[in-house]
């Protein structure tokens, strides 16, 4: 239990709170617009989309670990991690990797033949983000595509396909994440230069990848006004794009080219007040619609 403990800490667990809300409101979306009016998922299809999308963090953020151990010894941010000091083993990271893979593939099964075949090719995804950083500059929009296959993933965890407004969703939570992941990245900018690793900040510099990662919260509020006039959503949807474009409006404000000590409660303390309103606001939007 305790190795299982210091992984959970060291995947930062409590953070699978930034796509599961998004994962719920495509099943939402998808059980009210799905030809069933009224209806919602059921608490099995529920059930089995937490658990596929906790396997599936888990497995990638472990892997992500595995695979930057090397880069993790010799960053002072990242030394004391678990699998540097040796409090956890290489191999015990790998397994608990797989236990999760599997995971989501059991899930993926229990929910339907279409979200069986293609969970190979999500854990194909999720895996790769790993070592995009070694040779692109884009890395953050590959993590963001990682967390942006979640809602997508969920209308077809319910419906058993795919609706194309749901690649609306998908590419505004790719926007969201590359956005703050590009923020979080300008505190390893001199990390990266001398590992010869890829980042937006180290191509274009602080101020610049500031300025990119603003760009990419202001296409995400633009994609979700998009989402949910295409639903036709009532007004709790546009009262929740409107707080969520207010919190990244404040979150950028935290991070300034100059001063950087604010990166942390701009990372993980507002995007989880985003994703939590978001699915609040599209939640209430949802059920009012189908009322």
């Amino acid at each position: 239990m305790r190795r299982i403990r210091t992984t959970l800490e060291m995947i930062k667990f409590e953070h699978s709170v930034f796509a599961l809300p998004f994962a719920l409101t495509g099943a939402l979306l998808a059980a009210r617009f799905d030809g069933a009016p009224g209806l919602w998922p059921t608490w099995r299809q529920l059930g089995w989309i937490v658990v596929a999308m906790v396997g599936a963090r888990s497995a990638a953020m472990t892997m992500n670990r595995i695979a930057d151990l090397e880069y993790d010894r010799h960053n002072p941010r990242t030394r004391n991690r678990p699998l540097v000091t040796g409090e956890l083993s290489l191999g015990f990271a790998w397994l608990f990797t797989l236990i999760n893979a599997a995971l989501l593939v059991l899930a993926a099964w229990q929910l339907n033949p279409l979200a069986l075949r293609l969970s190979p090719l999500v854990l194909a995804v999720l895996f790769f983000y790993s070592y995009t950083k070694r040779f692109t500059t884009w890395s953050h929009l590959v993590l963001g595509f990682c967390l942006g296959m979640a809602p997508a993933a969920a209308w077809i965890a319910v419906a058993g396909w795919l609706d194309g407004r749901m690649l609306i969703l998908s590419a505004a939570v790719t926007l969201w994440v590359a956005g703050f992941d590009v923020l979080y990245a300008c505190q390893d900018l001199a990390f990266d230069i001398q590992a010869g690793l890829y980042s937006i900040p180290r191509r274009f510099g602080i101020a610049r990848a500031l300025a990119i990662a603003r760009g990419m919260h202001g296409l995400m509020v633009l994609l979700l006004v998009w989402l949910a006039w295409s639903f036709r959503l009532p007004w709790p949807a546009w009262a929740g794009i409107a707080a969520v474009a207010g919190l990244l409006a404040y979150e950028h404000a935290l991070v300034k080219p100059h001063d950087l000590s604010k990166i942390n409660a701009a990372f993980f303390t507002v995007n989880g007040y985003i994703s939590v309103l978001f699915f609040l606001s599209w939640g209430a939007a949802i059920w009012l619609s189908g009322s």
